[in-house]
């Protein structure tokens, strides 16, 4: 790294910089004196957080040292508080790979669940990265039936497409044609092989993967071929037992920090399938109000 992409503002040394100046004392503890004349945190106080030593952390910032080992850059992503993309930039900008996760994680962020609630006129659900269903709308009930119905652990949309056995799982309410079934079941089982690769020690994901491998052979066909990718977009028909066939878009957008999956159903606009899924909303033929979990 050197000095003149330090001075940029871009380099290695000038983002720890930044990050230890917006953290405020008071947030890691310390007291704010009303004559502190240093931005955030001095860097004797983050090497302190870090164990390390302040020269260390003054050679790291002017950019004198260039390759922290990983367990500098856990301790300082740990004084920082860094989120999971921060610290995994921080690694990278280290010449390291970011350390792996261990448990697929289903928490909503609120930013992520005030954003959603206000998409009143589509359905909404959120998935985790093994597509357990974890949150949607009143829009999402009333066009497809309501998920409460369906115990918890087994709102799973994979096991749903890759049915084993007589253990059938139902999300959906009523019948959902998929425009384009052979595409759309390589997507979902690419995206699983790619949650294996982010959540290797993920126990249910593990499991998930056995029992679809073993009891479903369309799904053990496509995870033989390898295939890596993300699950965008699709095609749908929903036979909506009040309004009749909907057709609708699916777009699935992916928070990046945490892999959940943000899939939305909407019709082409003008539509005579965006006025039936006008109705179907407006029908509201379940009182469930949005729920998560």
């Amino acid at each position: 790294m050197d000095a003149m992409a330090t001075r940029a503002g871009t380099g290695l040394g000038a983002t720890i910089r930044a990050w230890r100046e917006r953290l405020s004392p008071s947030t890691v503890g310390l007291p704010s004196a009303r004559t502190r004349r240093a931005v955030g945190l001095r860097r004797e106080e983050l090497a302190e957080r870090a164990g390390v030593s302040v020269d260390y952390v003054v050679r790291l910032e002017q950019g004198r040292a260039t390759a922290p080992s990983a367990q500098v850059v856990a301790s300082l992503a740990r004084a920082l508080r860094l989120t999971v993309s921060e610290r995994d930039h921080l690694y990278r900008m280290a010449g390291l790979v970011p350390p792996r996760d261990d448990v697929i994680p289903d928490d909503l962020p609120p930013g992520v669940r005030r954003v959603l609630s206000r998409l009143g006129d589509v359905a909404v659900a959120v998935f985790a990265a093994d597509w357990r269903m974890i949150w949607w709308n009143r829009g999402w009930a009333a066009l497809l039936g309501d998920p409460s119905t369906t115990p918890p652990e087994r709102r799973n949309f994979a096991r749903e497409r890759f049915p084993v056995g007589s253990d059938a799982v139902r999300i959906a309410a009523w019948p959902v044609v998929v425009r384009n079934g052979a595409d759309s079941d390589l997507a979902i089982v690419s995206d699983l092989r790619r949650a294996t690769g982010r959540y290797p020690d993920d126990a249910g994901l593990a499991e998930l993967i056995r029992t679809l491998t073993v009891g479903n052979p369309t799904f053990a066909r496509l995870w033989a071929s390898g295939a890596v990718g993300a699950h965008r977009e699709d095609r749908k028909t929903i036979e909506h037992p009040r309004v009749g066939p909907v057709d609708v878009d699916c777009d699935v957008l992916t928070d990046g920090e945490s892999d959940l999956k943000i899939v939305i159903l909407s019709a082409l606009p003008g539509s005579a399938h965006a006025a039936r899924l006008r109705l179907a909303l407006a029908a509201d033929l379940t009182s469930a109000p949005t729920r998560s979990g």
